[in-house]
């Protein structure tokens, strides 16, 4: 089923767990030659000799890397997962910042690519890592060891340019297949790209296209010809393709690899997108369930709809693939006009609800109040457009229209799944987004879904990240993502506690009292400010704060000669990091995506001020369908699901600030929960600072 979000061409789709149990196959035929995951050959002496002193690593500073450190923790890491590879086990690892830990994942997989007959994936969260390990890591490490291996950077289909697509776009029909004028220049600048481009990667692009544009020309799999399409020798994803499926290591993110493991389950290995892997590497794993719930369930929405039928026809420009002489089109626009409307106003109703109950996102229980005269209007637009599109001679035109058609039937399907809540296990709700409605059914079941997809197969799976563990423990996030069949192992952290101190304020008044505590932050940001001249992030766990204390800090930081950045203002995340990095004595006001992938090392960054403790808010559907689920079965949604989350995000928070052994500052935290309440005491054993009223 298609998503215009997250999937790898527009793909969504939902889980059965009963229809799993032969999704994943061991392969019977591989010779005796072949690497086996589940041989007892030992990766461990050759990971220890090179992490050793006098070892390998020690010539990483002459080939442009840091210089040598000894890290046991990194040897100990190094040494799990060598094992866990040789035995086919999986692994979970708690590994505190500074461990070192994409080498001591790396080294076990270059070694073991040297007997491995199927290729290792690791999938991380974000593009920063990721490039992180294509571009500097692996090619470090690939000099120092000596060892002639091959890894691949993995990316979703419509990352890459369609020859095919763009020359219609430049052919004579352009003005009837570009949805706006406008686009033309767009169009017309990809030109000279593509002349020079190796890889026809949209993240190659030196200059901004916009996503409605790319949309024209993008690699889509309903759009594909294969081999039969006049391009395929140049074709840009399947060169890409072919960099995969022959590399020893492929590093994707946890979109793409969530993609390809439901596209397996769903048809049985059919149609994957990643090559045929032997081992599962997942960096950055604290996000794995709610990445779990996203790319394995269920989007629709109306900019998707819409965006499809103005492809064949837009009544508000007349342009579109049904611009053609002749009465059948003229019908088919008509058709196509009329379907757009219902669009809108299916989706209206969803908005209606979600404006009338005054919040952002509301769950659909009761789909029956919600009439859905779509998807009639979709499968008559079917049965009429492939009659039309039987008569198409021209191959590439062709292709177009039958790509429309799948989109069409694939939408049928997913308003019937979700207006009929067939999903089983699965919370369905509508949320606001930009110039509409998305509708979401997103699985509640994350658990028993991997531990049979993922943690239940014949390659190891081996999970990292910084913060996994609740009062030392793996048990919270073991329970909530299905980890089984292996062992944990928690890593010390190589700083020193004194490195850095938590200060809490004598006086400040309860969260719950609003008014008055988004006046006392307004209040106390300037003063922890002082400390450090600037040289600051502010964590917020809302919007409507970080506005409220962007405000209030305009003069302060005007006085003190501070800039402050503002997220959600002129400039993107990764600009803002860049400016803050640049610039000695400015602050960062940030939410969500600051408190983690944010690596700021030096003193640059001395100062974290963590404005509320990061409860995620009960109000939205999917945190609000997993505490029921809790409550329904006898147990405390808070202390079984609230209290730990926050846990964990207030040590990814608080990871901010220390990320070498030369780093110093402070962490303030301005909610005094962590001491009036009983359960303050988890967050401060979390961290391994001491802490200072004052």
């Amino acid at each position: 089923m298609i998503d215009d979000r997250f999937s790898e061409d527009d793909f969504e789709t939902s889980f059965n767990i009963d229809e799993l149990e032969m999704a994943f196959e061991p392969d019977a035929d591989l010779s005796a030659e072949d690497y086996d995951n589940h041989q007892e050959r030992s990766l461990r002496p050759d990971c220890e000799a090179f992490f050793a002193p006098g070892g390998p690593l020690k010539a990483a500073a002459a080939e442009g890397g840091r210089p040598y450190e000894f890290r046991p923790q990194q040897i100990q890491m190094s040494g799990a997962i060598a094992d866990a590879l040789a035995q086919g086990q999986n692994l979970c690892i708690e590994a505190p910042t500074g461990v070192g830990k994409s080498f001591a994942y790396l080294i076990p997989l270059i070694f073991r690519a040297k007997i491995a007959s199927r290729p290792a994936i690791v999938s991380t969260e974000t593009i920063n890592l990721q490039e992180q390990l294509i571009h500097k890591d692996i090619p470090l490490l690939k000099k120092i060891t000596g060892i002639d291996f091959k890894a691949a950077l993995a990316k979703g289909r419509r990352n890459y340019l369609c020859r095919r697509r763009y020359s219609l776009l430049s052919a004579d029909q352009k003005d009837a297949l570009l949805p706006s004028p406008e686009m033309a220049l767009e169009v017309q600048r990809l030109s000279v790209w593509i002349d020079k481009t190796d890889d026809g990667n949209r993240d190659s692009l030196e200059f901004r296209v916009d996503p409605a544009t790319w949309d024209l020309v993008a690699c889509e799999a309903h759009n594909c010809m294969g081999p039969k399409c006049p391009f395929y020798r140049n074709c840009f994803y399947y060169k890409a393709r072919q960099e995969w499926e022959t590399a020893d290591i492929v590093v994707a993110n946890h979109a793409l690899f969530f993609t390809d493991l439901a596209m397996r389950c769903c048809n049985e290995n059919a149609g994957a997108l990643l090559p045929n892997y032997g081992a599962v590497l997942i960096d950055e794993a604290h996000t794995l369930e709610n990445n779990a719930a996203e790319y394995l369930g269920l989007h629709l929405s109306r900019a998707g709809i819409v965006g499809t039928l103005n492809r064949l026809f837009n009544p508000e420009n007349a342009r579109g693939l049904l611009m053609r002489q002749g009465e059948a089109s003229m019908e088919l626009r008509a058709m196509v006009a009329d379907t757009r409307g219902e669009a809108y106003g299916f989706f209206a109703n969803y908005e209606e609800y979600i404006n009338r109950r005054e919040e952002t996102a509301v769950i659909i229980r009761e789909p029956q109040n919600f009439p859905d005269n779509l998807s009639r209007k979709l499968q008559q637009l079917y049965f009429e457009l492939s009659k039309y599109a039987d008569d198409i001679e021209e191959a590439g035109l062709k292709t177009e229209f039958e790509a429309q058609l799948s989109n069409c039937m694939e939408y049928v399907s997913g308003i019937d799944q979700f207006t009929n809540q067939t999903i089983p296990d699965a919370v369905y709700y509508a949320e606001s987004e930009r110039g509409g409605v998305r509708l979401h059914a997103s699985p509640l079941n994350v658990a028993e879904i991997l531990s049979e997809v993922l943690f239940n197969q014949d390659f190891p799976v081996i999970l990292c990240s910084a913060t996994l563990t609740v009062s030392n423990r793996f048990d919270y996030f073991c329970g909530r993502t299905g980890f089984c069949n292996g062992s944990t192992l928690l890593l010390d952290s190589p700083f020193r506690k004194e490195q850095a101190k938590l200060l809490i304020p004598r006086i400040m008044p309860d969260p719950s009292m609003a008014e008055e505590y988004q006046t006392a932050v307004n209040r106390e940001i300037p003063r922890f400010l002082r400390m450090t001249d600037g040289k600051a992030f502010v964590l917020f766990t809302s919007y409507k704060m970080l506005r409220g204390a962007a405000l209030a800090l305009r003069t302060p930081c005007m006085l003190n000669n501070w800039q402050m950045l503002i997220q959600g203002e002129t400039l993107t995340r990764s600009m803002m990091l860049k400016e803050f990095v640049n610039d000695p004595n400015s602050i960062l006001l940030g939410t969500d995506s600051f408190w983690t992938g944010v690596d700021v090392p030096g003193e640059a960054l001395s100062n974290v001020i963590i404005t509320k403790l990061p409860f995620a808010s009960p109000g939205h559907p999917l945190i609000a369908a997993r505490e029921e689920r809790i409550r329904n079965r006898g147990g405390s949604p808070f202390f079984e699901y609230d209290l730990p989350e926050a846990v964990l995000k207030f040590r990814q928070g608080v990871g901010r600030l220390i990320r070498s052994r030369t780093d110093s500052g402070i962490i303030v935290l301005l909610d005094r929960r962590v001491i009036t309440k009983r359960y303050g005491k988890m967050f401060l054993d979390s961290i391994p600072y001491q802490f200072e009223l004052i």
